[in-house]
């Protein structure tokens, strides 16, 4: 086991971690971090765009406002202040610095509509594929600054706290089965989300959650757990993957129709199609219980071929199953696709832990309330990601480290054993902790996570068996949370508790070793 030091720490290398390994180069040394190649996130694979008032009809009081709506009155908002605010000025400094945005033939930025947002303001990278072109921009800053070294295929196992003090993080490292120790004043927490837990999700399979897990067996506080953003419309087709279908192609006028033909979002919403996302994928889901079928994304009634090149890496996607995106029917069901909740942090990024920072969707910053409004991610991501480093900066350095952890080891015999178990956590979290639930499905899906997490509580050294500790701290924290919150609201839906309820307007916060408690919502 070796030890490397550096002044900053960035775990993660979506675009939170990518912002803030960029700007903390500014102060010292960075080590970044991927537990695969440093291009796989969910950040690269977003289509949709990123949303700001950038427009000449538009303001960030207007994009505040759709925040709150689309958040059902969970955001703190103080961190939607500053991400609609700070959001403009990362967008434009980003421009400044050569990230080409798509642009009419008069030089101006085409903006998008999307579900939640009242004016157009999404801007998009090369049609559909503004996550790519946002992710490969950055990484290319990245990869020019010296100061920053990368570890590709380097999994965080342990986040290394002593006094509640983060020092660093343990990790082991895929290509040799190395363990590799890294120090710092600093470790900022980018790792992304856990949509893999479900069966059925629109993210990479790297997407398991592991960041969340780690932070909470440290010590940290989350928040907000049970809030899992379902994408409504991603592809259908059995025995493939879901593949995203971006929200933007709603916004561009599709209609989503069931099986018989009928359109039924304009009697479920005022904004049809274009209500915010935890509405549509309820709807989708109840429709598809009625029928017994999939649900239906329609394009035939627009007739504009422009939208062949603004969705061509959705269009070319779906020429593979001989599907044509202006005549086709698409069949679309809703597929696990972003973590609402995640490490509380206060407005700055930082944890209930000395010298731990989280950003992306790993966090919970109380910009994304209940329901995170379409293409505010990547915005949360330049905001956040560049305020960790500011806060993170001002540290002074940690004492040494005084207990070295145990190594890690890679073990193939077991590797069947840890998809098996999985798969199985997959498929109780998708049938009993999906789009819809109650309370006697959520304590069916709590026994049987807490056999399996009994099961492998003394890992040992073998690196699957603590991978299985993480999926089961996860899910039991899912489902503990979507237990204590008894009312439906943005992305829970309980059919014991269908309507909100004033009295559960907090935040639900879990921390190893303590009680279930609430944290009031900061509405100034």
């Amino acid at each position: 086991m070796k030890t490397l030091k550096f002044d900053f720490i960035v775990v993660g290398s979506g675009l939170a971690g990518l912002l803030a390994a960029f700007h903390a180069a500014d102060y010292g040394t960075v080590a970044l971090i991927s537990k695969s190649e440093l291009d796989i996130s969910n950040s690269y694979h977003a289509q949709g765009g990123i949303a700001a008032a950038i427009g000449e009809d538009d303001n960030p009081q207007y994009h505040f406002e759709d925040t709150l709506i689309a958040g059902r009155d969970l955001c703190d908002q103080d961190a939607v202040t500053l991400l609609v605010n700070e959001g403009l000025e990362r967008v434009r400094e980003m421009i400044s610095q050569g990230m080409e945005f798509d642009k009419d033939a008069d030089g101006k930025l085409i903006l998008g509509l999307e579900g939640g947002h009242s004016k157009r303001r999404i801007l998009h990278a090369d049609g559909d594929a503004t996550g790519k072109m946002m992710t490969s921009f950055m990484l290319s800053q990245v990869l020019a600054r010296p100061e920053i070294t990368t570890f590709e295929y380097c999994a965080a196992l342990k986040i290394l706290v002593e006094d509640n003090i983060c020092k660093g993080v343990q990790t082991l490292q895929y290509t040799d089965g190395n363990n590799i120790i890294f120090l710092g004043k600093a470790t900022i927490l980018a790792t992304g989300g856990l949509s893999r837990l479900y069966s059925r999700s629109t993210n990479p399979y790297t997407a398991t959650g592991d960041g969340i897990a780690l932070a909470w067996q440290a010590g940290a506080r989350l928040a907000d757990m049970e809030f899992i953003q379902f994408h409504p419309t991603a592809l259908a087709i059995t025995g493939e993957d879901a593949y995203l279908i971006s929200e933007a192609v709603r916004g561009e006028g599709a209609h989503l129709l069931d099986v018989n033909g009928i359109r039924f979002m304009p009697q479920i919403h005022p904004l049809a199609e274009l209500a915010p996302r935890d509405v549509v994928a309820s709807a989708i889901f109840r429709r598809m219980q009625e029928t017994g079928s999939n649900v239906f994304l329609s394009l035939k009634h627009l007739n504009n071929e422009m939208l062949l090149e603004r969705f061509h890496s959705i269009d070319s996607h779906l020429k593979t199953f001989g599907i044509n995106l202006m005549e086709d029917l698409i069949p679309i069901a809703p597929a696990a696709h972003y973590m609402v909740g995640g490490v509380r942090t206060d407005v700055w990024g930082q944890t209930s832990i000395e010298a731990l920072f989280a950003c992306g969707e790993v966090a919970a910053t109380g910009v994304m309330g209940a329901n995170r409004l379409a293409s505010n991610s990547l915005l949360e991501c330049l905001v956040y990601g560049k305020r960790a480093v500011e806060k993170a900066r001002k540290l002074p350095g940690n004492p040494p480290l005084s207990i070295p952890p145990e190594p890690v080891i890679l073990n193939a015999s077991t590797d069947q054993e840890y998809l098996q178990i999985k798969n199985e956590l997959a498929n109780i979290m998708s049938d009993r902790v999906g789009i819809v639930r109650n309370g006697s499905g959520l304590k069916l899906a709590l026994a049987r996570i807490e056999s399996i997490a009994e099961q492998y509580k003394s890992p040992g050294s073998d690196y699957n068996y603590y991978k299985i500790i993480n999926l089961t701290d996860i899910c039991r924290i899912i489902t503990l949370s979507a237990l204590e919150r008894k009312e439906s609201r943005g992305g829970h839906v309980r059919t014991d508790y269908p309507v909100e309820v004033e009295e559960q307007l907090h935040h639900i916060i879990q921390e190893k070793g303590k009680e279930i408690h609430y944290e009031a919502v900061r509405t100034s």
